[in-house]
């Protein structure tokens, strides 16, 4: 029995679909591949910007985690140097202070000369002095280095209290930061050393009250450098501590004076 013929197998069709399918999925690719680009040059261009404002961002803007206290640099025989030298420490209760009790009576002749401490500071920072029959200042003119004025001071009762004699650093905050340590002696030697006094405008003293740097300053800056000066030379010569707090006060304003020198008298 004769084999039928085998049909011939027809291969053109085929491979024209095949090439087809080949070039749709190259076409897919590429139009993938394009898209792509475009997401990744939009991701870039983004990124570009981000990177641009941080670049334009100032570079001296303050960091908040560092000290915002002024460094100064004292010269020798400043104020500067001598603050350096200061214990720093917190204030101690005010319990048991009182003024007349451990700084003795307001006003002392200390030093024998007949005149008491308030009468000798009179005179010294006073001018166009009228003296009474004894020591006693009645009348006399007073440049108020708190308030950078001249106040006339008339002795009356309700006159004296124009100008008062101020202790810089004051007898409570002394009493706070070691003077409860001191003998009696002592106490009432810091209560009358003119280092530590000024005849001064009343009301500025008044609103000063136990105020140290940290709280309070002549409202004439341009004796705030001397003033601090003086406190840190009573605390020196006293073996007074300061706060923290007080300290930065004191380093605040002597930047603007660091060759400020500490005073004796």
């Amino acid at each position: 029995m004769a084999r039928r013929p085998a049909p011939a197998i027809r291969r053109g069709r085929s491979s024209r679909a095949g090439s087809g399918r080949t070039r749709l999925v190259t076409l897919l690719g590429l139009l993938a591949l394009i898209a792509f680009g475009i997401y990744a040059s939009s991701g870039e261009t983004s990124s570009n910007e981000i990177s641009s404002d941080e670049i334009t961002a100032p570079i001296d803007a303050p960091n908040p985690d560092a000290g915002s206290d002024p460094i100064v640099v004292g010269e020798p025989g400043s104020a500067v140097e001598l603050l350096d030298t200061i214990k720093v420490k917190g204030k101690a209760p005010r319990t048991g202070y009182d003024r007349e009790a451990k700084f003795g009576a307001a006003w002392i002749d200390v030093d024998g000369n007949g005149c008491d401490t308030r009468n000798d500071i009179l005179t010294r920072d006073l001018t166009q002095i009228v003296f009474g029959d004894d020591c006693r200042v009645l009348r006399g003119v007073v440049d108020d280095p708190y308030t950078g004025e001249s106040i006339s001071f008339v002795r009356g009762e309700a006159t004296s209290s124009l100008v008062q004699i101020d202790h810089v650093v004051a007898l409570s905050n002394a009493w706070q930061t070691g003077a409860q340590q001191f003998s009696e002696q002592t106490r009432v030697a810091f209560a009358n050393d003119p280092l530590n006094l000024l005849a001064v405008d009343g009301e500025s003293n008044s609103q000063k009250g136990d105020g140290d740097t940290a709280t309070w300053l002549p409202s004439d800056s341009s004796f705030r450098c001397e003033y601090v000066a003086r406190q840190i030379s009573v605390k020196a010569a006293y073996q007074l501590w300061v706060t923290a707090a007080e300290r930065d006060a004191m380093y605040r304003v002597l930047t603007e004076c660091p060759g400020q020198p500490a005073l004796a008298e």
